[in-house]
């Protein structure tokens, strides 16, 4: 054989042994595409197969009841209301004058005076009309500006300093009652709040005891502090309001003050900012000014910031 053929040879045998090689890397290759993740199962049963430890079931959270707590709530609310105050006029004039009464709104009526309250109010708030042998004098009579006639019982709602509803009453005149009960009425309405509102027969007729109590009042037969002059209380057409916090102020020649009652004087600053303060921003002012009533706080000799008054003719 000569060296050409074995050359050829050579060359033939190289290029079989590089198919070979190839043709095993394509089968590799063809074989490990076909490989399933069934094929991975079979061959890793403990990976394959493994799950993981369950979560522990919460326990159920118990259902909190509220109803003992609501209870006591609603119990708190309804006693925080104030209780209904039997009040003296209402308990005498009972249900004897609903056929005279005139009502604005429920709780908010006038009506005239019933023989019962007539005597309760005599001697006290009202003079006293009969003489030494307990007959009825008509010179006291007669003595009197103003008869049981001209005056109205009026009843009223109000909001408390606690901020609760109460009942209130006064006695005033009959020119007046319709304009008492409708601002009286949007007071309520707008919760403004009166500490309390009686008849000045409770104090026994003592306007100074009233005012310290801060007691909202109307009808009182007397004079004007330090005068003989018949007050517009002794008429039925003035009425004084959250008196502890509005003093009646006058004025000495020596320039001091007397501040009424004495020890409301921290309230005759009416510069400075506390509750209840009436000044000309106040609704019980605008209320008052829009029925025609004038203000004690806008006179000059004095300064009476409790009270309101209307002339009648």
């Amino acid at each position: 054989m000569n060296p050409i053929d074995r050359n050829k040879i050579w060359k033939m045998v190289g290029i079989l042994a590089l198919i070979t090689v190839v043709a095993g890397g394509l089968l590799r290759v063809s074989q490990h595409s076909s490989y399933t993740l069934g094929d991975y199962a079979t061959d890793n049963p403990s990976l394959a197969y493994q799950t993981s430890e369950p979560s522990p079931t919460p326990e159920p959270t118990p259902a909190v009841d509220n109803s003992n707590a609501n209870a006591t709530e609603n119990l708190q609310e309804g006693s925080s209301m104030a209780e209904t105050t039997v009040l003296t006029g209402y308990s005498l004039n009972g249900e004897l004058l609903t056929d005279q009464r005139t009502t604005l709104s429920d709780g908010f009526y006038y009506e005239p005076l019933s023989e019962k309250l007539q005597r309760y109010i005599t001697g006290v708030s009202y003079p006293a009309t009969v003489d030494n042998s307990g007959e009825a004098s008509q010179d006291l009579l007669n003595s009197v500006e103003i008869s049981y006639d001209d005056l109205r019982y009026v009843h009223i709602r109000h909001y408390n300093f606690e901020g609760n509803p109460a009942e209130g009453e006064l006695i005033c005149n009959k020119a007046i009652a319709q304009d008492l009960t409708e601002i009286f009425y949007e007071l309520y309405c707008n919760e403004y709040q009166l500490e309390k509102v009686l008849l000045i027969d409770e104090y026994d007729g003592d306007d100074l005891a009233s005012m310290e109590d801060n007691n909202t009042s109307c009808f009182n037969y007397r004079p004007v502090e330090g005068t003989s002059s018949l007050s517009k209380h002794a008429l039925g057409l003035a009425i004084d309001i959250n008196p502890f916090y509005n003093p009646y102020i006058t004025y000495n020649k020596d320039g001091s003050e007397k501040v009424s009652p004495a020890n409301a004087s921290a309230y005759a600053d009416r510069a400075a900012s506390f509750p209840y303060k009436i000044d000309e921003n106040d609704l019980c002012y605008q209320l008052f000014k829009e029925h025609g009533f004038t203000w004690g706080g806008h006179w000059n000799s004095c300064k009476d910031y409790q009270h309101f008054q209307k002339v009648v003719e």
